[in-house]
This record gives structure tokens, C-alpha cells and sequence, in this order.
């Protein structure tokens, strides 16, 4: 019997180890990175991000990387990587590296004013395949009009900033 049960709790380590080897790399949230150009220079995966329109160079842009999927997109804490930069008028690039080829969004803020919050009236906003806005979706629109495939390339975004 006591064989049957040490047998039995080796085969759940194992199990277990096996579970936690086959989570992708992108299952760790939340990781703040640098805006660092070189893995958009490479091979990939990875996406450059061109924002168009940055009203002025107040506060920090920020940018995140969620999966595409419905329970991520736009969900406190869901993000996946996050970088921010001082806000510079007119155009500002990105380059956001991907754990691995998969369906990711990509939530570009302007935070006008840096205190870290959402501020309706002054902050402004970008979205992958920049999806029309409005009061009905609250600036969250589905996460089936955001998501977009990266293979083992580097691709590139072209986001529009937007502010009411």
C-alpha cells in the first residue's frame, strides 16, 4: 500500500510539472518593458507600432499587449507587456516584442496629464485595426474588431490616437 501511495504522489509531481511546462510563456502577465527597437530590427515576433496624432507632449504614452481573446482584452492586470514613453507630439514608434506567433490586441493611452489614470476628457486613446469609438462601447469595443496574427515576423501597426 505505501508503494501504491508514494507511486501515486510521483506520477501527480510529474503531472503536475508536465502542466506547468506546457503554460506558453505569455501565461506570465503583466511584465513592464523598455521600448527597446532591436527586436524589431530581427526576425521577430514582434510588432512595430506607429501612433499617428499624439495631441501634444504632456505626460506618457503608454502601450500593452494582450492576448486576443475575449477574457484578456482590455481586462485589468490581462496585459501582457507594457511600455511607456514621454509623450511626443505628432508620431511616436513602438516596438512591441510577442512571446511567442499567436493572436494578440494591442491599447495604446495617451495619459495627458501622467497621474495614471483615465481621464475621459483629456486622455486619448489607440486600438489595433483602430476600431470606430463611441458612447455605446464606452472605448472598449469587442475584442473580435482589435485582434490581429503575428507570426515569426515582425509586423507593423499603424494606429490612429484618438480624443473626444
Amino acid at each position: 500500500m505505501r508503494l501504491s501511495v508514494r507511486n501515486g504522489f510521483a506520477a501527480l509531481m510529474i503531472a503536475i510539472a508536465g502542466v506547468s511546462l506546457a503554460v506558453p510563456a505569455y501565461a506570465q502577465f503583466r511584465q513592464e518593458i523598455r521600448n527597446d527597437p532591436a527586436p524589431c530590427r530581427g526576425s521577430g515576433p514582434a510588432i512595430r507600432i506607429n501612433v499617428a496624432g499624439v495631441s501634444n507632449s504632456n505626460g506618457v504614452v503608454r502601450v500593452q499587449l494582450y492576448r486576443g481573446i475575449e477574457s484578456d482584452w482590455l481586462e485589468s492586470g490581462r496585459w501582457i507587456y507594457r511600455m511607456e514613453a514621454p509623450a511626443r507630439q505628432g508620431n511616436m514608434s513602438f516596438c512591441m516584442p510577442v512571446p511567442q506567433a499567436g493572436t494578440y490586441g494591442i491599447a495604446v493611452r495617451h495619459d495627458v496629464n501622467g497621474n495614471g489614470s483615465t481621464d475621459i476628457r483629456t486622455d486619448g486613446g489607440a486600438m489595433s485595426n483602430n476600431p470606430n469609438l463611441n458612447i455605446f462601447n464606452l472605448g472598449k469595443p469587442n475584442y473580435r474588431r482589435t485582434r490581429f496574427d503575428v507570426g515569426n515576423s515582425v509586423i507593423t501597426l499603424n494606429l490612429q490616437m484618438r480624443y473626444l
